[in-house]
């Protein structure tokens, strides 16, 4: 039996510990039998886990013995790890134990060296963090789980579901991995990453810079048809000037500032109402429901269509996505 310990520290957010536990406990095999055996594991005889204290069976040495462990996130990703833990894991990782993180798992991995020039991924909060403590680390913030064979880490909370699921199906097919999908009522895919959870607020607007007028106008008039010259009209400067004054004041270009004022103004209306999405890339400013199609996936990371089912509950547009289940 494929032996797992979900390693639980001071401050494990309680979520991210409950999702490994609770889904390969549940894991069955096609003859009925347990597809796992899960420890709960610890560096010290009590946790804290903010709302409860936690009192794991197993100390350090059972992580020894698994096949896979789970480093569900703490809440304070840059507290420091115990040296212990660290050494635990790299001995984990010299006898070949995969071992996966949970959201903010990801620093107690990173810590130990075991990332080091390996994509990796967080929730989209951490991720700059991640960059930044550990730049031999590629991290991506726009996916929910990186997959490097022995080591895999995870996006926030659900997001570590999509991890477990995927480690089903490595270990056991799909046919095992599609029922503890079921069983967990989510899906075994989901389409798009964790860009899609980002949320993109209107850009901002340097307080008394010589751009703020334009910059005020430029979002009370994204919808309409500007062109660079019309943006530089207004501000009353050439083209060249006002390129340069947006490098230097926002870090973008005039007409990339204008297409995320626009893609927050459509994440509003899928959120809030139920128009067709055809008429909201008129609203938002788009040239046709083609390109902003297009231009959302690629900003969101997602369609319009499955942001609108994703976060805009009980709103049925007629132009919204119809998921169907699967065959069982």
């Amino acid at each position: 039996m494929h032996a797992v310990a979900v390693l639980a520290l001071d401050k494990v957010i309680p979520f991210d510990l409950a999702t490994p536990i609770e889904v390969f406990t549940r894991t069955r095999l096609p003859d009925g039998r347990a597809a796992y055996r899960l420890r709960i594991c610890g560096a010290t005889a009590t946790v804290d886990a903010g709302a409860f204290t936690l009192q794991p069976p197993w100390g350090l040495s059972a992580l020894a013995e698994a096949d896979t462990i789970l480093l569900p996130g703490c809440a304070d990703p840059a507290a420091p790890i115990p040296e212990e833990v660290l050494d635990a894991l790299r001995l984990a990782a010299a006898n070949g134990t995969r071992i996966a993180s949970i959201c903010s798992g990801a620093f107690i991995l990173a810590a130990t060296g075991l990332l080091d020039g390996h994509r990796a991924t967080t929730h989209w909060l951490g991720t700059a963090l991640l960059a930044a403590r550990y730049p031999r680390i590629q991290v991506d913030p726009d996916v929910l789980y990186v997959d490097n064979g022995q080591f895999l880490t995870s996006a926030g909370a659900a997001a570590g579901l999509d991890l477990c699921l995927h480690l089903i199906r490595r270990d056991h097919g799909s046919a095992v991995a599609a029922d503890a999908a079921r069983l967990s009522v989510m899906p075994l895919e989901r389409e798009g990453g964790q860009a899609q959870f980002i949320v993109h607020d209107q850009p901002p607007t340097p307080r008394g810079s010589v751009l703020e007028p334009v910059l005020r106008w430029m979002e009370d008039n994204s919808a309409k048809d500007l062109t660079l010259d019309d943006i530089a009209t207004r501000a009353g400067m050439s083209t060249r000037t006002l390129n340069r004054r947006f490098r230097e004041q926002t870090g973008s270009t005039p007409l990339q500032w204008l297409l995320r004022t626009r893609i927050r103004q459509a994440q509003y209306l899928l959120e809030t109402t139920s128009h067709p999405v055809d008429r909201i890339a008129t609203q938002a400013g788009f040239g046709s429901p083609t390109a902003f199609r297009d231009r959302f996936k690629r900003v969101v990371g997602t369609s319009p269509n499955t942001y609108r089912a994703a976060f805009a509950p009980g709103v049925h547009a007629r132009d919204s996505l119809t998921i169907r289940p699967g065959p069982r």
